[in-house]
């Protein structure tokens, strides 16, 4: 039975990396000894040895080790023989195709899908969706697929933004966005604000944290999923 914990954002205003979700992350991971992380997506392009030791001293405060994949000479039996596996945020594109040339996307899936504890954040949330297409990052790379991992029968938009009245922009909102996205496409699209969650165990999805998500579907009305509420898609 799948059982993951896909987060918007790693790190929530003024609080440290994983903070906010450590609480939940102890409990979830508990009995783990070792994380592997697949630190990919390289937020701001930092190295993998950085990004990593970011996640290892968040994690001590949990007692639990990780393991970036990068330092595996094998990253694919790295992923098979992991207790557990954490993708990290970033640049989603960088992820996808870095996940796509070393052959990693499908035993990540199978990975998942035989009940191994998956956390991801941002991109690493986007990545647990049918397609990547709701990212919101820039495509710096063109990776072989946009098909991802299909944990979850709908796409993420992470660090969704409600409109500012207040404010002097008048480009495209997030919600403009996804609507285009559901000009030419059909997935469902959950739109996740900071400091929220869902958590999945086998076909149930359930939203966390203190705020609600936005659900678009393609020619209905968007509307609001309320904490804490499995999502009936």
């Amino acid at each position: 039975m799948q059982k993951l914990i896909l987060a918007s954002t790693s790190t929530l205003y003024g609080g440290e990396y994983l903070e906010y979700l450590l609480p939940t992350l102890k409990s979830f991971f508990k009995g783990v000894s070792t994380i592997l992380f697949i630190p990919y997506a390289r937020p701001g392009g930092i190295s993998y040895d950085d990004y990593t030791k970011t996640v290892i001293k968040a994690f001590e405060a949990i007692d639990i080790k990780v393991e970036g994949s990068h330092t595996s000479k094998n990253a694919l039996q790295a992923i098979e023989e992991s207790e557990a596996i954490f993708v990290g945020g970033g640049n989603t594109f960088v992820l996808v195709n870095e996940l796509y040339q070393q052959n990693l996307m499908s035993v990540l899936k199978q990975k998942i899908n035989s009940g191994t504890l998956y956390l991801g954040t941002s991109a690493g949330s986007n990545i647990a969706g049918l397609t990547m297409q709701t990212t919101n990052d820039m495509p710096i790379v063109y990776p072989p697929s946009y098909t991802t991992l299909g944990c979850i029968p709908f796409n993420i938009n992470a660090h969704y933004l409600d409109v500012d009245p207040l404010s002097k922009h008048k480009g495209e909102t997030r919600a403009t966005r996804i609507n285009e996205f559901h000009t030419y496409n059909n997935i469902p699209v959950i739109g996740l604000r900071e400091g929220s969650w869902l958590e999945v165990k086998g076909n149930d999805v359930v939203l966390k944290g203190e705020l609600t998500a936005r659900w678009f579907q393609k020619n209905k009305d968007p509307f609001e999923i309320k904490p804490s509420k499995k999502i009936n898609f």
